[in-house]
């Protein structure tokens, strides 16, 4: 199947497919330096709407997917003359669309501002099927790092030169833009990690301290990501509270009749994932959350995987907490951001101090900045974050639901592909999923799986992948997974498949 047949699925016409760009070896080149930073560090939105495909149906019915889009269109009248965080040039302006509808979206789009995409490995085209591990990024974020590093390179908040001025402008718009992206209702609600993991910590040192006491529940579904099952292991040890397994359907859905049952007065925290990183699934965290706030316990999202395939909305969600990692969304490794919801980020104490956290400080008495600065001791990630809006400005120049109806149609491409492999067997088959796509194969251990498919420059993930409960639901240690993003194409899944095919043949 080719792209354009899958365009066609979606209800766009019969066009031919997008023209490919030759690969080439290596990475192209960065292309120059900004000279300096805009002294407004907003981008124009720009659109990635192919004229040559008209309009697709919504989002199939049964899909998870909120409806709300948000976008990060720049304000009338601003500019970004470096570049730092732009989007590409020379492209079309949007297709009509019907009302209600979304405009087709074609992987060539998005695949021709990612560099890495072009180069060959062990001879042969590189086909990433490994973005649940990270995304690969667009030239957009490598210039906004290149373009910081080289022309507006300081620190912030702290100083009174130029360049200082603009590099906290850049940071803080950074900050505006990810409350943009997740629904928050100010940029205040919004604390800057390290990713995913650290900011779960944050939330278990920080408010897990202040809350949990002996005999509290923790309930954690067995799908979670051990980073979403550690560090509540770790706080309950010290506070004597206990986590709870919420357990799993044989398709890889939350029990949530279980899950009715071990809720409880006893219960001060949910803890879930927005989509699985092992099995795709994406939980009802909208009714799963309205059930916990019955019960008065507080609900942290995972949205590692989510965030990449769907819009996020964390008002309509109703999460107390919101937490994702940039380099799962095309940005660079070491950032990401923590939602709160502004009352109950009041509340949190600090969990490290430093500078940039305070107000005032003496040998007797240390004052304390507000939220969300109160839980960012240090230096941030400030290049990290230039590169995170360049990345969410990417993103959103896509129309996101004619994206997720394009990877969801990608997937069963890749379902009923891999089905004719003989001996391989799919984990997982709840109805609400992303392009998660974790498998076993008769014979053959899965880093073995892995290491064949790597010499046709396929890219896969082999092991446990930081959920073995999940795996052990299913009896197994470890798997391989091909995950898909927004840049995959129906050509690479058929070269998955084929190759598989071939080491079932040569045994």
């Amino acid at each position: 199947m080719t792209t354009a047949e899958v365009t066609r699925g979606l209800g766009g016409p019969a066009t031919g497919p997008a023209p490919q760009q030759p690969p080439v070896q290596g990475v192209p080149p960065v292309p120059g330096v900004p000279q300096h930073l805009s002294p407004s560090p907003y981008p124009q939105s720009t659109d990635h709407t192919d004229p040559a495909v008209a309009t697709t149906p919504a989002v199939p019915a049964g899909t998870a997917v909120p409806t709300s889009s948000l976008g990060l269109t720049a304000p009338a009248g601003t500019a970004d003359p470096a570049g730092l965080v732009g989007g590409a040039e020379g492209l079309s302006g949007p297709a009509p669309a019907l009302p209600g509808q979304p405009a087709a979206f074609s992987p060539e789009l998005a695949r021709r501002d990612v560099p890495i995409l072009h180069r060959l490995v062990n001879g042969h085209p590189l086909v990433w099927l490994d973005n649940g591990a990270t995304t690969q990024k667009p030239r957009q974020v490598i210039e906004a790092l290149a373009g910081f590093y080289g022309s507006a390179n300081s620190n912030i908040h702290r100083g009174a030169h130029t360049m200082a001025r603009e590099a906290t402008e850049a940071f803080e718009a950074g900050r505006a833009a990810v409350s943009r992206f997740l629904g928050a209702a100010s940029p205040d609600d919004i604390v800057f990690v390290r990713g995913t993991t650290e900011g779960i910590n944050l939330v278990a040192q920080s408010w897990g301290r202040a809350n949990l006491g002996p005999g509290d529940d923790i309930l954690v579904p067995v799908l979670e990501h051990h980073s979403n099952i550690v560090p509540w292991q770790m706080v309950a040890k010290e506070t004597r509270a206990r986590v709870v397994p919420v357990p799993l359907r044989p398709d890889g859905r939350i029990d949530l009749d279980a899950y009715a049952d071990l809720l409880s007065m006893r219960t001060q925290l949910v803890a879930l994932s927005h989509a699985s990183n092992v099995l795709g699934t994406v939980p009802p965290v909208r009714e799963m959350t309205a059930l916990a706030h019955r019960y008065g316990a507080k609900v942290l999202v995972d949205g590692a995987q989510a965030v990449a395939h769907f819009p996020v909305d964390v008002q309509d969600l109703d999460a107390d907490f919101y937490v994702f990692s940039g380099h799962k969304l095309f940005a660079p490794t070491g950032i990401g951001a923590l939602y709160a919801k502004p009352d109950v980020l009041r509340e949190m104490a600090p969990w490290q101090g430093g500078g940039n956290m305070i107000e005032s400080v003496d040998f007797t008495r240390t004052t304390y900045a507000p939220v969300p600065h109160l839980l960012e001791a240090g230096t941030g990630h400030i290049s990290g974050v230039v590169g995170l809006l360049a990345a969410l400005n990417w993103l959103t120049s896509f129309d996101r639901d004619a994206v997720t109806a394009y990877e969801t149609a990608l997937m069963a491409h890749a379902q009923q592909a891999l089905a004719t492999v003989p001996g391989l067997e799919l984990l997982g088959s709840a109805p609400e999923r992303i392009g998660v796509l974790t498998f076993t194969l008769a014979g053959h251990d899965p880093a073995g799986i892995a290491e064949w498919l790597d010499r046709d420059g396929i890219a896969v993930r082999a092991g446990h992948h930081c959920a073995q409960p999940a795996l052990a639901h299913y009896g197994l240690a470890s798997a391989a997974r091909a995950s898909l993003a927004l840049y995959n194409t129906p050509e690479e899944v058929d070269k998955l498949v084929a190759s598989l095919q071939q080491l079932q043949q040569v045994g």
